[in-house]
């Protein structure tokens, strides 16, 4: 099978080597442009399956080489990213012709879902093998962007494992409620794959992640001419998922007026593309999730009643974790495998404290939260930098107990009793420069392999641009005690503006002059704001 060919454009050399090393690893062939004039004589040289190309650049703009690309005759798939989230920007991206729009950060799971949409059925090798074990009766469910498996030892768990091996044959719509990071996809995904339209497509779509003018064309497709730069017809996700199973989450998030589209594909499994006059039979299985309280929604008159009844046929309440605690040390032992290889941690246990600590601990974020807990464990591999985090929360003893500073399994101190077991290993995968090791977004980086003393926390080194910690705010310049009114005001301005910066760089990944001008402040001002707050440029310390 000859490796699918991928072309990344941005101006950011650490997010080119980021994505070029995440999507080699994942078995796609990465070339990359630094700019937009680059781009364009690579386009019309050679032969490219997916374009990824960034909005923001200097000299010629994202939107401007895909007009030129598309003016050319350009057809290949192109996925436009932007650091930043506003709906004009992907209004005219996909007027211009672009596939997909993301919004920087994204995760590893949204770049995987919208190269899986540009590509249709074409796959890299890697990923082709995962989902024909996907599909496969006796073998353990996975999905192409991670892991995502059903974990359910508390009796909660087990009767929403039980309802839905009652429903999973039907093709009734399947309504998910519970709080954010309680595994509604994860459920989603079950369904799925416990049907009859297991072999068939899985199409997730976020409701919350594309204004209503974008998600109507998204779900629906457009025809040729519907609007200035459809120069093709687009056929929408309820197509795509034609004998399939469709996800929408986030669907308290939608318009009242896609809300009506949508209730009468339900009811007459049929519908119009944007601009269309020919209606589209789908036979699509519809699966929806939200984390609002839809009768309030009604109340207020955001959610249509009817739709509600219609999608009300079987409800499936996720409990939070906190109310399944039964759950928490089987999830950290799996979460505690995937990351261990992943980050080449060396993180052979984890000590009874920490799980103690995990037991007791309320987890407001649910298993999303636990997840990302537990990455962090494998990369720091310092067990009390955690534990501060969840004293800090409030929501657990502060009595609890300290541990030692190192538990790894490669260290000096001798770890206590073990209590989660897993081999620790290395995962590589071809890239574009060889070997490397398998990232995902967002993620504060790997451990590198060299060994390292016990107690120090190692910086990474395939850095994420977009998420990196600070350092504490600078202290201030007279005691605390002998602060004056003034001076008091102007330390709480610095902190609040420190936070205000800190936001607008992240949104902006890290663009100083973008940053400067979404802040309505000079460029000047705001390095000099920066030194003032003690702010951290991530870029300038990231190995690559």
């Amino acid at each position: 099978m000859d490796r699918i060919a991928v072309l990344v454009v941005d101006d950011e050399e650490q997010v080119r080597t980021f994505l070029a090393e995440l999507l080699g690893s994942s078995g796609y062939q990465v070339r990359c442009a630094s700019s937009g004039s680059q781009a364009l004589e690579m386009l019309s040289g050679g032969s490219f399956d997916v374009v990824l190309l960034d909005v923001m650049m200097p000299e010629m703009s994202g939107l401007e080489v895909l007009r030129r690309y598309r003016a050319s005759g350009g057809g290949a798939p192109v996925i436009v990213l932007s650091a930043l989230s506003g709906a004009e920007d992907a209004m005219r991206a996909m007027k211009l012709g672009a596939s997909d729009y993301l919004s920087k950060p994204f995760s590893n799971d949204e770049l995987e879902d919208a190269m899986s949409r540009a590509l249709g059925n074409r796959l890299p090798a890697r990923q082709a093998a995962a989902s024909a074990q996907v599909a496969s009766p006796g073998a353990a469910r996975e999905d192409t962007s991670g892991e995502r498996i059903l974990i359910s030892h508390s009796p909660a768990m087990r009767r929403v494992r039980a309802l839905v091996e009652r429903i999973a044959d039907t093709d009734v719509p399947v309504l998910l409620l519970g709080e954010s990071g309680t595994g509604k996809e994860v459920i989603a995904r079950e369904v799925h794959a416990r049907s009859n339209r297991r072999n068939r497509p899985f199409i997730k779509v976020n409701c919350a992640a594309l204004p209503g003018e974008l998600l109507e064309s998204e779900l629906f497709g457009h025809e040729r001419g519907a609007f200035t730069g459809a120069t093709a017809e687009k056929p929408g996700k309820f197509e795509l998922a034609d004998q399939g199973t469709i996800f929408l989450d986030e669907i308290g998030e939608m318009a009242i007026r896609l809300q009506a589209k949508l209730l009468q594909v339900l009811q007459d499994e049929e519908f119009f593309r944007v601009g269309g006059k020919k209606s589209v039979r789908v036979d699509s299985r519809v699966v929806v999730a939200t984390n609002r309280e839809l009768e309030r929604e009604i109340e207020l008159g955001n959610f249509r009643e009817d739709l509600f009844y219609r999608l009300n046929v079987v409800a499936i309440r996720l409990p939070a974790l906190r109310e399944r605690p039964e759950d928490v040390v089987p999830l950290t032992d799996h979460f505690l495998k995937k990351y261990g290889r992943q980050y080449m941690s060396g993180v052979a246990e984890l000590p009874p404290e920490v799980l103690r600590a995990f037991t007791e601990y309320e987890w407001p974020g649910n298993v999303r939260e636990l997840e990302n807990m537990v990455r962090r464990l494998c990369v720091l591999k310092d067990a009390t930098l955690v534990l501060d985090e969840l004293r800090a929360g409030g929501r657990m003893p502060a009595s609890a107990p300290s541990l030692p500073t190192s538990y790894a399994g490669d260290g000096d101190v001798e770890p206590p009793a073990p209590t989660v077991r897993t081999p620790a290993a290395t995962v590589t995968a071809a890239g574009p420069g060889g070997a490397v090791q398998v990232l995902e977004m967002p993620a504060r980086g790997s451990v590198p392999p060299a060994e390292v003393p016990v107690n120090q926390v190692v910086p990474p080194r395939y850095a994420n641009p977009f998420d990196a910690p600070q350092p504490p705010p600078p202290p201030p310049t007279v005691p605390e005690g002998e602060m004056s009114l003034k001076d008091i005001g102007k330390r709480a301005a610095m902190l609040a503006e420190r936070e205000a910066i800190l936001a607008m760089l992240q949104r902006t990944a890290w663009n100083k002059r973008r940053a400067a001008s979404k802040l309505r402040i000079s460029f000047k001002a705001l390095l000099d704001k920066i030194k003032e707050c003690g702010i951290v440029d991530p870029r300038a310390t990231a190995e690559f």
